[in-house]
């Protein structure tokens, strides 16, 4: 298959580049990973064990795709080790508690993970004696989210409902601080380092078997022939395929090695606007999409709080960066439902699979 000049540059800028991954063996970590050996990259993994047999990292047999290291980004010591061992030329920092349900079961560890966790990478660079650049992957709940039609800015403030939301909110203030301290654009000759973070919005795609979220809810209910129970069918979220922030990560990466200075700050990941739509519109998308199913509105006033209403505004991204989605919302859905019926159904190749899912987006792209 031909590819065209995107995929290219990607190659040029990656192959035999030393990526340091952090949270690799999670959802978003396992296709950034994938992509990556992809182009030719050096990887190192640092992230806890998938927690089960089913998740993306093992179906695609990642181990065989990177050198892997189990361990905890709390580990303040372990992680500046491998970080200053391996002298990355790159570094993906996506290790994260993601999941906002499960940081009301478990806040401390989520703060401990999420703001100590970013602290320990950053705190790693400040002895690493290279030129290095590093995204900081946290997400589109770092807003206050003030439950309005206003989609928010790289300059709207930060904050948090829930711990989730909270700990990625403190995660960027850390972020910052240790720009302003230890990693001043001005002073990049000295440091040579190059930090900027990633705001992405409700990533769907292949392979996620998280607890709590509504894909794998949605395939474990049509798996079964079960009713899909649908918790917030009205709340309106920006929902996009993974790789739609994952090709933007590689993008922020590779305009960094080229301009550290000028890409060293924040930028958005989200949809169109028409693409920021209800949960109901996607679960009976999800059902349209594979063929049969059923939902319920399980709504319950005693559950956990979620934001019902959040949009992002991409258009920074779109003008420094040159990035733009790809997929709309239904197209994401359907590369979603189609993964998941090749491999679940139909047992074939996840590798394979996912990397042709990874080059038909990227035959789309357009420079």
């Amino acid at each position: 298959m031909e590819i065209n000049n995107y995929q290219a540059n990607f190659a040029a800028t990656y192959k035999g580049k030393k990526i340091l991954l952090t949270g690799h063996t999670g959802f978003k970590g396992s296709w950034l990973l994938t992509w990556l050996h992809s182009l030719g990259a050096i990887v190192k993994g640092y992230s806890l064990a998938p927690e089960n047999n089913d998740d993306l990292y093992n179906k695609i047999n990642g181990d065989s795709l990177c050198q892997s290291i189990i361990a905890d980004i709390r580990d303040k010591e372990k992680i500046k080790k491998e970080i200053i061992d391996f002298e990355p030329d790159v570094v993906f920092h996506l290790a994260a508690q993601p999941l906002v349900r499960l940081s009301y079961n478990l806040p401390v560890d989520t703060f401990e993970v999420n703001v100590i966790g970013t602290a320990n990478v950053l705190e790693a660079l400040r002895f690493l004696r290279k030129p290095c650049v590093a995204i900081m992957i946290t997400t589109d709940k770092v807003y206050q989210n003030k439950e309005w039609h206003y989609p928010y800015r790289e300059t709207d403030r930060l904050g948090g409902y829930d711990p989730y939301s909270a700990s990625k909110a403190a995660a960027e203030l850390i972020i910052s601080s240790y720009q302003n301290s230890f990693f001043n654009p001005d002073n990049y000759a000295l440091h040579q380092k190059a930090i900027a973070t990633a705001r992405a919005g409700n990533v769907i795609g292949g392979g996620d078997w998280a607890k709590d979220r509504i894909i794998p809810d949605i395939i474990k209910a049509l798996q079964s022939n079960t009713t899909i129970e649908v918790r917030n069918p009205l709340s309106v979220r920006p929902w996009q395929h993974v790789l739609e922030p994952i090709g933007g990560y590689l993008l922020m990466g590779q305009l960094l090695l080229s301009n550290p200075i000028k890409f060293a700050t924040a930028y958005n990941f989200g949809p169109q606007p028409t693409d920021n739509l209800p949960v109901k519109i996607v679960v009976q998308k999800a059902i349209d999409c594979w063929g049969s199913g059923n939902w319920k509105d399980a709504s319950d006033n005693t559950q956990p709080h979620e934001a019902h209403l959040l949009k992002l505004d991409i258009n920074k991204t779109i003008n420094e960066l040159g990035w733009l989605p790809k997929y709309t919302a239904a197209q994401a859905i359907q590369k979603t439902i189609e993964w998941y019926k090749v491999i679940a159904q139909k047992n074939n190749n996840a590798l394979d699979f996912t990397l042709s899912q990874i080059k038909e987006f990227v035959m789309g792209i357009k420079n």
